[in-house]
Order: C-alpha cells, then structure tokens, then sequence
C-alpha cells in the first residue's frame, strides 16, 4: 500500500478530516507575529482538532445506520496510513506541550495564560480526537465487510449499530485501555484495536504526568 495520500481522495472520503485540516492552515497566518513559532503550531493543531471534534460529533449526533455505511464505504484504502498520521500527530501534539511547559520561567502572567490554556485544550481535544477517528475507522471496517459474521459483535445482534456503539467501544479503550462487552472477531481488528490500546495507554500516563505538572505550576505560580 502506498503511504502517498492524494488530496481529492481525501477531501472525498474524509470532508469533516479535510475541513479541519484547511481551517487550520488558514489560522497560520492569522495569528499574532509575537507568539513564538511553538505556540502558533499548537494554536494551528489545536484550530484542527476542534474543528474536526465538532464537524464529527454533529454528524454523528444526526447519523443513522444508512449514513454511516455510506461514509463507511467512502473511505479507502488509505485509511491506516491516515490513521497512523493521526495518531503520530498527537504523540507529536504531547511533546510540543511538554517544550511549551518547560519554558515559562519569568512569562508574563498573559503568555503564561496562554501556554496553559493551548496546553489544556491541547491535552482534551487531542485524547477526544483518538477516540473518534478510531470510531471512525471501527465504523469503516464494519460497513465494508459484506460477510455474515462481522468483525465486532455486539450483544444486541438485532439492532443495526450507529455511531453511538462505534463511539462506546473506542471511548471503552480510550478510557479502560481495555474491551468490553463487544466482541473482536478479526486478526485485523485485533491489530487495530492492540494499537489503539498502546497509544492510548501512553497517552493517558502523559495526561496524568502532564495535569500534575501543571496543577504544580498554578500552586506555584
């Protein structure tokens, strides 16, 4: 599989993913000149991350089975690149928050408000957007398996799945680093969720490093 990503393949299979991805690149110049360069690519991420947070929860919210195995069928074959892109970038998102914590010494109070605030949305909307693009993508794979036993089971087999099962069982392992009541039925799901599991295993002890660092820095400060 190719790791080159085309642009109007993505902008077809992933329009709230490419949305976010635009918004973002047009805050870049936008922002104040002042503001050291760390900050304004923090600032660019975290415009990403919300956008896409909020563009995928309102569809979500008002999606039903049919619109989910149409956009499940949208995407290609490029999804775990894109995945893996995604998920390098919020590991990425959790070292800019450790440089920008590490150089507040004698801030002014406004830039030290500013770092903390980008640090916290940084942190929130980056450990929601795992979950929801592996919600996505546990979506995906569902809708394209046309076989009759499918690669989650969920204890209620009469009831179509929506978002919102998709959504419980990635938050599950976001939140648990662990399954639960749906069952993994395929050596690729397997992979996908042990990866889900690792990353956000990491990510949540970088969250609880990171919210003492910074609960310390406010009792400090």
């Amino acid at each position: 599989m190719s790791l080159r990503i085309r642009w109007p393949s993505l902008i077809h299979s992933r329009p709230h993913l490419s949305l976010a991805i635009v918004c973002g690149l047009i805050a870049a110049p936008l922002l104040p000149d002042h503001w050291p360069w760390l900050t304004r690519v923090m600032a660019c991420w975290d415009i990403l991350v919300w956008v896409y947070i909020a563009t995928m929860g309102w569809m979500m919210a008002k999606a039903d089975q049919h619109d989910i195995k149409r956009a499940a069928c949208r995407q290609d074959e490029k999804g775990p690149v894109i995945l893996a892109v995604l998920s390098l970038a919020v590991l990425v998102s959790l070292a800019a928050i450790v440089l920008q914590l590490a150089t507040t010494k004698n801030l002014p109070d406004e830039a030290l408000a500013l770092r903390y605030t980008l640090a916290v949305l940084t942190l929130v909307g980056s450990w929601f957007m795992v979950g929801i693009m592996f919600c996505s993508h546990y979506a995906h794979l569902y809708y394209v398996d046309n076989s009759d036993d499918k690669a989650l089971g969920f204890p209620d087999d009469d009831v179509v799945p929506n978002y919102w099962e998709f959504l419980y069982f990635s938050f599950t392992i976001c939140v648990a680093v662990q399954t639960s009541d749906v069952t993994v039925r395929t050596r690729q799901l397997r992979k996908v969720v042990l990866g889900q599991s690792v990353l956000c295993f990491f990510y949540n002890l970088a969250v609880l490093g990171l919210s003492i660092n910074l609960a310390a820095s406010l009792l400090n400060g």
